[in-house]
């Protein structure tokens, strides 16, 4: 693509509206714009990555079994009165009245799925079955200053999956783990699983937390272990006061860092089931409770949790898999040159980003470093026939041929 016909500009400074660093930074690059506290638009850069972290978690959830469908976000009151969460998650939800007749935005759809797979569910035949979303969800932050770690409206991708027992939900959660440290290895994350309350639902569930001084949430592990635990199973304790709090196992004492949460899974056993009367057949012919597992990744906040732990003080550092583009050609008088250079990259298949712009050398390099794409590759007489390439997060720079540069980005 050509920066020229980005109908979005860089801003010279930061925004000084925002608190987080994600927001700050993404924002600045013209990746989002800020409607309202915790609302925001995806811009065409932000949006291409958006969905890049979309297929990685579709294809993810498709290796496990699960099928993508899309349910209503505008949601009757009727289902969340049988569940007991109209009232329940008042503060949450946000509400509205048409005609008479009140609905909510879905912030979670327990209670939409349910139901939903009630009319497919049966027999002991037609279990397990796992169905995922990928949908805009809507929650009433009371505070919404973290960008898009917190936001008012937010991407989801919630699976849920149904069993016949708990052998098979148990099994079914174990591997979903796998799955989740797999979609966030892919988009650059380190991912720590961690053990967490399971609150009305059961004993435990698990949050996967990304470690960073930024975080906003406390984690603490036993380094022997490798064991981790959320700050709500160690109750009663300040945010980072460790000393004297040790391993159950080996007695080891507990550290603590700060981190952001990304995902989170929760066995849902029968609540809902029962909720809603969600029962087969066995092979006995006898009436049973199916079981429920609920799973939950956050694609915009993915987002931003890889800006807070790639960035310097230049701008954004992407990770290649969910960079917006691959590369960011820049012809410093040399426009010829850089043309062609740009036609060959994308007959190689390279995603390219293209400085056309009538503007200095510095503001593109500024602009480059902001921005974060992987590689930055630069074409001037100083060049004399080869291209300068640079990763983003590297300051060497080296001299290629062209044909040595399609090469290497081709294998990368």
């Amino acid at each position: 693509m050509r920066q020229s016909k980005l109908f979005t500009k860089t801003l010279k400074e930061l925004p000084k509206d925002e608190v987080s660093v994600n927001a700050k930074l993404l924002t600045q690059a013209g990746f989002i714009d800020k409607l309202s506290a915790g609302i925001y638009s995806y811009l065409p850069l932000g949006l291409r990555v958006l969905n890049k972290i979309k297929q990685i978690v579709r294809e993810e959830m498709d290796a496990i079994d699960g099928q993508e469908i899309l349910m209503p976000a505008l949601t009757p009151k009727a289902i969340w009165a049988k569940t007991g969460r109209w009232d329940e998650m008042n503060d949450i939800l946000f509400k509205l009245d048409s005609g008479g007749k009140e609905y909510a935005l879905g912030s979670t759809h327990e209670e939409v799925v349910t139901p939903l797979l009630k009319k497919f569910i049966t027999s002991y035949k037609d279990l397990p079955v796992c169905v995922y979303q990928i949908q805009d969800k809507f929650r009433n932050e009371a505070r919404p200053k973290s960008g898009l770690l917190r936001g008012r409206e937010f991407s989801m991708k919630d699976l849920y999956s149904f069993h016949a027992d708990l052998e098979d939900l148990e099994d079914y959660y174990n591997k979903s783990k796998q799955a989740y440290l797999n979609v966030f290895n892919r988009c650059g994350l380190d991912a720590k699983e961690v053990e967490a309350s399971g609150g009305s639902f059961s004993k435990y569930s698990h949050e996967f937390q990304v470690i960073t001084k930024y975080g906003e949430d406390i984690i603490f592990y036993c380094s022997k272990c490798d064991k981790w635990r959320n700050r709500e199973l160690i109750a009663g304790q300040p945010d980072t006061a460790t000393k004297g709090l040790k391993c159950d196992d080996c007695k080891t004492e507990l550290k603590s860092e700060k981190s952001i949460e990304v995902g989170n899974i929760f066995q849902l056993k029968n609540k809902f089931s029962d909720s809603f009367g969600l029962t087969y057949t066995d092979k006995n012919g006898k009436k049973q409770t199916a079981m429920m597992g609920c799973y939950g990744i956050g694609p915009s906040r993915v987002m931003g949790s890889v800006v807070e732990v790639y960035h310097d003080d230049k701008g954004m550092i992407w990770p290649e898999a969910i960079a917006p583009f691959k590369v960011h050609l820049i012809g410093i008088k040399a426009d010829k040159e850089a043309v062609a250079i740009y036609d060959k990259l994308q007959e190689a298949g390279i995603e390219v980003l293209y400085d056309d712009r009538d503007v200095s050398a510095g503001e593109k390099f500024a602009d480059a470093d902001l921005i974060g794409l992987p590689y930055r590759l630069v074409v001037s007489a100083k060049t004399a026939g080869q291209v300068e390439i640079k990763k983003r997060n590297e300051d060497k720079a080296e001299l290629k041929s062209l044909a040595e540069v399609v090469e290497l980005l081709k294998e990368k």
